[in-house]
C-alpha cells in the first residue's frame, strides 16, 4: 500500500492536526511523513522578501509531529516559498512520495475555472496518487475521531466502475497497491450505476444483467488473499449514487481516474471524476490518468 506520504497543509484546511497523529498513520504502513507549508511570494513585489522569522515559527509548528515517532518511520518538514503547485511537485519528486494529501473547499466548476485550484493543479501534472480532504471534516472530528481515522485510511475503497478505460486502469492500480503485501486494506466495494437517463431502448432489467455480469468479472481482478471485494448494481443519477453509497457502507475513501478531469473539455460537460471531487465529503483518492 502506500508507504511515503507528503501532507500539505495550508493551516486552514485541517491537515495541520495530523502532525499529533503519526503513530496512527505508522500503523496503516506508513514508512515516510513530509510534512509542506508553501509560503507564496509577494507577486508586487520585484525582489521577492522571505521573512525567516515566519518560516521557523511554521517549522516549529510543524515539528510536533517529530516528537513521537515510531521506530521505523522517518517525519520530515519543508517549508518553502513560491507557487504552491510547484512546490508540491518538486517536494513530492525529492521525497519519493507515493501519495499526496490535499485540503480543498467545494466549489462550482466555474470558480475552479475562473479562480484556480490547488488540487486541481496537482492532479493535473502529477502521476502521483492525490488525496483530498474537505477542510470541514478533519476540523470536526475530535481527537480520538481523528486517530481512528488516521489509522483507518486506506480500510474500505469505493471503487466506481463501467468498465471503461480508465475503470480498467483504475482496478489495475489498486490491484498493484494491494499486492505490495499485506497491508491496510480489508476491503473494496466495486458498484455499477445504472443510469436513470441512460438508453431507453435498452431495457432497464438487460442493463442491470449486463452490469452484475461486468461486476463479476472486475470482481475476479482483485481477487486477493485477505481482500473482501462486495459489488453492488445502483440505478439512478451516478454522482448521488456513488455518494450514498459510500455512507451507507462505511467507506473510508472513494477512488477515482479520468482523462478528462481539469480539462477545458469539462465546461460543457462536466466529468464525472470532477463532480465528484466538487462534491464528494467523503476523502476521494484521484489516480491520475494520462
Amino acid at each position: 500500500m502506500f508507504q511515503r506520504l507528503l501532507i500539505c497543509t495550508d493551516f486552514i484546511d485541517g491537515l495541520q492536526r495530523m502532525v499529533h497523529f503519526v503513530p496512527n498513520l505508522a500503523a496503516s504502513g506508513i514508512q515516510q511523513i513530509t510534512f509542506l507549508h508553501v509560503i507564496p511570494l509577494d507577486s508586487d513585489r520585484q525582489i521577492p522578501r522571505i521573512d525567516s522569522d515566519k518560516a521557523r515559527q511554521i517549522r516549529d509548528r510543524l515539528a510536533v509531529a517529530q516528537q513521537a515517532v515510531p521506530d521505523g518511520v522517518e517525519v520530515r518538514i519543508e517549508v518553502q516559498w513560491g507557487r504552491p503547485i510547484d512546490a508540491i511537485l518538486k517536494t513530492a519528486q525529492d521525497n519519493a512520495t507515493d501519495l499526496i494529501l490535499l485540503g480543498t473547499a467545494a466549489r462550482s466548476l466555474l470558480t475552479e475555472k475562473l479562480f484556480g485550484s490547488t488540487a486541481v493543479g496537482v492532479c493535473q501534472r502529477t502521476s502521483v496518487p492525490v488525496m483530498v480532504f474537505r477542510p470541514q471534516l478533519l476540523s470536526t472530528f475530535m481527537v480520538e475521531e481523528l486517530a481512528l481515522r488516521c489509522q483507518n485510511l486506506f480500510r474500505y475503497f469505493l471503487i466506481p466502475y463501467d468498465s471503461s478505460n480508465e475503470a480498467e486502469y483504475l482496478l489495475q492500480r489498486i490491484r498493484q497497491l494491494a499486492q505490495s503485501g499485506k497491508g491496510p486494506l480489508k476491503e473494496c466495494l466495486l458498484t455499477w450505476v445504472v443510469s436513470s437517463s441512460g438508453r431507453r431502448e435498452v431495457p432497464k432489467d438487460y442493463q442491470i444483467k449486463d452490469a452484475e455480469t461486468r461486476l463479476a468479472a472486475a470482481k475476479s481482478t482483485l481477487d486477493l488473499p485477505d481482500l473482501t471485494i462486495h459489488t453492488r448494481v445502483l440505478e439512478g443519477e451516478p454522482v448521488a449514487e456513488i455518494l450514498l453509497a459510500a455512507i451507507d457502507y462505511d467507506i473510508s475513501a472513494i477512488t477515482l481516474s479520468s482523462k478528462r478531469f481539469g480539462k477545458l473539455s469539462e465546461l460543457p460537460t462536466p466529468s464525472f471524476a470532477g463532480e465528484m471531487l466538487r462534491r464528494s465529503w467523503h476523502p476521494i483518492i484521484y489516480f491520475p490518468h494520462s
